[in-house]
């Protein structure tokens, strides 16, 4: 079945079917928020320039920024505020990254409890120039927050690792609760939003982290608006339940630029209805759909839900 079957809202202006003109940036108003400038996300800020960290809430410009902040919540994003690739859906910046700082492991985990987290999550930039793709330095991160928040839950957004089976274990192994990766979105679409990705190193790095630790709640994600129809959707749905994981987030691409990957469509929450029937038929322990939804939005609800399927599958 075509995405036409989906209660959608098409995105380019008229003249303009490829969206090269500034107004295919202008937002429906069902999806436009409030940009944050309150006290409380200035307090954040504050705090992550202090300690020399970087969120992935402000380099990605998230549009859940506000919300987040004003509940003293980010997303750190370690490893630098550079990446060696180049996404066509990614505002994060594309340069040689800085060394590694020796430091951040402890001052994302200063942070952390600064902010009195409950749940952390930490990301990164891919950093492929290095041997182990930075796998050591996410372990120290993740080691350095658990020995400073020991009942706090612990979530990794790792990169792919190229698909480097002992990156992948390096992570995997540390004292971690949720270990999320994104396959972004529908294999056919990867030339162009994920060039230098490759949709079966993502779905390895999943399935690896599902059969080598079952006691890890496994998490992936993906945008939609990008062109996408609704059986590609179904498909990758069906391959990340058969790799083990768990817990699904899907949400609204927004183009970063006017030099991003032009959004197709914008989904209306009845599209968002049909996918998260789906998964719940396919045995998700939890599926987050909506037009904000992001990997790390609400990050322990959604932690929450699925160990609540899990008892009651149990």
């Amino acid at each position: 079945m075509s995405r036409d079957a989906l209660p959608v809202l098409p995105a380019h202006p008229p003249g303009d079917r490829f969206g090269r003109d500034r107004a295919a940036l202008r937002l429906p108003p069902f999806l436009r928020r409030p940009v944050g400038r309150g006290e409380e996300v200035r307090a954040v800020k504050r705090l992550m320039r202090r300690q020399k960290l970087h969120t992935v809430c402000e380099e990605a410009r998230c549009p859940n920024l506000a919300e987040c902040f004003r509940h003293g919540t980010a997303t750190f994003m370690i490893m630098g505020e550079n990446c060696t690739r180049a996404c066509g859906f990614c505002a994060v910046g594309t340069a040689v990254p800085a060394p590694l700082d020796p430091d951040e492991p402890a001052n994302v985990a200063e942070a952390a409890a600064a902010l009195g987290l409950e749940h952390v999550v930490i990301t990164s930039v891919n950093r492929d120039e290095l041997p182990d793709g930075g796998s050591a330095h996410f372990r120290a991160t993740v080691e350095a927050v658990r020995a400073r928040l020991p009942d706090a839950a612990i979530e990794v957004l790792t990169p792919d690792f190229c698909g480097d089976r002992e990156a992948v274990r390096r992570v995997a192994s540390a004292p971690l609760d949720v270990y999320n990766h994104n396959v972004e979105t529908v294999p056919r679409l990867y030339a162009r939003v994920r060039p230098r990705a490759r949709y079966p190193w993502s779905l390895g790095v999943l399935k690896q982290v599902a059969e080598e630790h079952p006691d890890v709640v496994v998490k992936s994600g993906l945008m939609v608006g990008l062109g996408e129809t609704r059986d590609e959707v179904f498909a990758l749905m069906d391959d990340l339940r058969e790799a083990g994981v768990s817990i699904v987030t899907m949400g609204q691409y927004l183009r970063p630029s006017i030099r991003h990957v032009p959004v197709v469509e914008y989904l209306r929450e009845e599209a968002y209805a049909i996918y998260r029937e789906y998964g719940a038929a396919l045995g998700f322990d939890h599926v987050f759909a909506g037009p904000f939804v992001r990997s790390s939005y609400n990050a322990a609800e959604a932690l929450r839900h699925a160990r609540a399927g899990q008892e009651t599958d149990g």
